[in-house]
């Protein structure tokens, strides 16, 4: 191979051709670094046949510098990325992206120094010193990260290396993971356990594609289940993926894993330090890392021997990408797991609708866990009609659900309230002239959270400090709380039950795997008396002592009109329903609400399942909505809005003709600003026989737009807004 197509980084360039020096070994895969005028850039050795870009006369042709000390993309993955691609509109430079995402990882082995605390006593301490050698026990790393772990500046802990008090350490960053035992601590299971092990056991035995849907209602066991699949494949010597749906579930998971392998998975999330990162990669790309438990972004690793891949509460709406590539992870770990020959293994006790009648087309098989395990009850299901039982003035918890909360507060039981709304209030305004506070970058209001005494925009991130008068008319001490949020349920909960120990469980107070760990470490231990959280908390969570659960407002996800509403609705509840009574005792569950007569409260109540999806299916079918029908979405946006307008309504005007498919649009998108941009939007609704992303590329490559103008395609969305 005298020459090479590069897949390159830019999205402006991604296809370049290089010429290979006399002696270099290249082929496919191969992660190299090559010259682009004055820079050098990495890039990914491809196959030209399946890259398209006119030949560069060999003449012109620049040499490859170096191939990188890394194992190349096999060639499952490099399809995954063009699969990836062209399925969600995206570019190939921008899904390769996510296969290099530790750039630290592509040198070869390598040394660096971190520090900890030396053990040395201080004759006299700033207040800032003090502060970091009591968060300091126990951590190591570079300077910059323990001074983000401690709160102080880099010139603290640098002043604290002179005086001695923390001393630098050499490490070898690719230092080996430990190793996990597939017989360490094997469980008794149940009958119905045992059958549905043996048979995913058996698929990773068989080495080839498999896609599994482990349908088990919560309490059921699924975890300990497929553990046994996992075990199997760590005999073979071959790789795990489990993909989790949020990070804070990670460290109840971790424990449960290391107790039954004898030592801890490799992690893989956001929250990882850069060696960490660089270690993982490396492991994982090298076949050492024997089991990863990750975030979604877990799934386009480099696995050196990938074996099995599980997807946990594989329902859940946090595995869709809601920006850059816009790829559903539950979706593409199908693919994945095609490409390598693998089984797959998607567990929900609330399966997605699409995932249910891939099963019942007969494209995934179906293995149920119709009962929980030690003889644990589902939880009894009753409404509370909040026309008829309506809280007192100010109030937000209805007289029938306060009298049960008393009641487990008496036996020393625990509760939970559940409201998917973050903070204490979703609105702010003024009482005098009406002002509300609005997010400047967003067209959202601003979220009153009093634990940080902050205002804030769920979808910016934009902080301000709540003013002492009103902004618009000056007015002191005017500003007034619309709605609840779960700060303001705390609240009401302290002052109805003020023995109470209540904690607030969400992803503004249980942002790291540390403090999640705290948080079931004290819940486990009863040092809890009410549980006050959001989605976060309605998984993955197993307390033997909470036999009440009370959804706050069972109607709030049924508004804004999303196709997927009633859906998601019952499956958050259901999810935080299966929170009761998963140890001896029963477990009891109240819907506050304003529709009781609504199909998906109804089917909740009666515990029917298979009515509410069975509607559901009709609905979708009748309106030809995923999985009968497409969807698509397509954002023009700009900081100037008058530029986003004339940029949609000239794509507009070159919509595509096909009987088969509807553009929709178009229209300001609902949120019409977010992060600074004007948006507006298009809806495509096509037939499943329609070749949809053919069609959307054809129409998108006919307009050149300027520069300040982004445009996304999101297929199969799941956010309309």
């Amino acid at each position: 191979m005298n020459r090479v197509r590069l897949l390159v980084f830019n999205r402006a360039l991604s296809v370049l051709d290089y010429s290979v020096p006399d002696g270099m070994v290249v082929e496919p895969g191969a992660v190299v670094i090559a010259p682009l005028g004055p820079r050098q850039i990495t890039g990914i050795v491809w196959e030209p046949e399946r890259l398209a870009g006119d030949e560069v006369p060999a003449s012109k042709l620049r040499p490859i510098r170096e191939v990188l000390p890394v194992p190349p993309l096999s060639a499952p993955l490099r399809r995954l990325i063009e699969w990836t691609a062209d399925y969600y509109c995206a570019h190939m430079s921008s899904v390769a992206r996510m296969v290099i995402s530790s750039g630290g990882a592509l040198g070869g082995p390598a040394t660096m120094t971190e520090y900890r605390l030396s053990g040395a006593e201080a004759d006299r301490l700033t207040s800032k010193r003090a502060i970091a050698l009591e968060k300091l026990v126990g951590e190591q790393g570079t300077i910059r990260e323990l001074g983000a772990f401690a709160g102080v500046s880099d010139g603290v802990l640098r002043g604290m290396v002179n005086a001695g008090l923390i001393e630098p350490v050499t490490v070898a960053i690719d230092r080996p993971f430990p190793r996990a035992k597939a017989d360490h601590d094997r469980p008794d299971l149940s009958a119905d356990q045992s059958e549905v092990a043996d048979r995913l056991t058996q698929a990773v035995k068989d080495k080839d594609f498999a896609p599994f849907l482990l349908d088990g209602v919560t309490g059921s066991g699924k975890t300990e289940v497929y553990f046994e699949p996992v075990a199997e494949a760590i005999r073979l010597g071959r790789q795990v993926l489990v993909l989790l749906p949020e990070i804070a579930l990670t460290e109840a998971f971790l424990t449960r894993f290391e107790r039954r392998f004898g030592a801890a998975p490799v992690l893989w999330h956001s929250s990882l330090k850069s060696t960490e990162r660089r270690r993982a990669w490396r492991a994982i790309s090298d076949g050492s890392a024997q089991v990863v438990v990750g975030a979604r972004s877990a799934l386009f690793l480099p696995y050196a021997n990938l074996g099995l891949i599980v997807v946990d509460e594989a329902h859940e709406v946090s595995f869709k990408q809601d920006d850059g590539v816009r790829y559903n992870a539950r979706d593409v770990s199908v693919m994945r797991a095609r490409f390598e020959k693998i089984p797959v293994v998607l567990a929900s006790a609330t399966p997605a609708l699409e995932s249910l009648q891939m099963a019942e087309s007969g494209i995934y098989e179906k293995l149920d866990l119709p009962s929980r395990f030690g003889g644990a009850q589902l939880p009894s299901i009753q409404t509370i009609d909040l026309t008829q039982e309506k809280p007192g003035a100010g109030r937000w918890l209805a007289p029938p659900l306060v009298a049960a909360l008393e009641d487990r507060l008496s036996k020393g039981e625990q509760s939970l309230l559940f409201l998917n709304r973050r903070g204490f209030a979703p609105l702010t305004l003024c009482r005098n002239c009406g002002y509300r506070f609005k997010c400047p970058n967003c067209s959202a209001w601003l979220v009153e959270h009093r634990l940080s005494r902050r205002l804030s925009c769920h979808h910016c991130g934009h902080e301000t400090t709540p003013p002492q008068t009103c902004p618009e008319c000056g007015e002191p001490d005017c500003l007034v709380a619309c709605g609840p949020g779960v700060e303001r349920i705390a609240d009401e909960v302290a002052e109805i039950l003020p023995e109470a120990r209540v904690a607030i469980a969400t992803s503004d107070t249980l942002n790291s795997p540390e403090r999640a760990a705290a948080f079931i470490a004290q819940a486990e231990a009863g040092g809890i008396d009410v549980i006050v959280g959001t989605q976060l908390v309605t998984k993955g969570f197993h307390f033997p002592e909470l036999t009440l659960v009370g959804v706050v407002d069972a109607d709030l996800g049924l508004e804004g009109g999303d196709l997927r509403a009633a859906e998601r609705t019952y499956q958050q509840i259901a999810q935080v329903a299966g929170r009761a009574g998963r140890g001896a005792k029963p477990g009891e569950v109240f819907l506050q609400t304003r529709h009781g007569d609504a199909p998906v409260i109804a089917a909740l109540v009666d515990g029917d399942r298979d009515a509410f999806y069975a509607a559901e299916t009709e609905a979708r079918r009748d309106a030809g909505a995923p999985p009968f029908g497409r969807w698509a979405a397509i954002i023009i946006s700009s900081e100037d809005d008058r530029e986003a307008r004339e940029a949609a309504n000239r794509l507009g005007s070159g919509r595509p003709q096909h009987d088969d498919l509807m553009v929709l649009g178009p229209a300001p998108a609902p949120l019409a600003l977010l992060r600074g941009r004007y948006r507006y939007r298009f809806l495509i609704n096509a037939r499943r026989s329609v070749e949809l992303q053919k069609i959307i590329a054809g129409w998108l490559d006919a307009f050149q737009f300027p520069p300040g103008v982004r445009l996304g395609v999101d297929i199969d969305p799941y956010s309309f807004v």
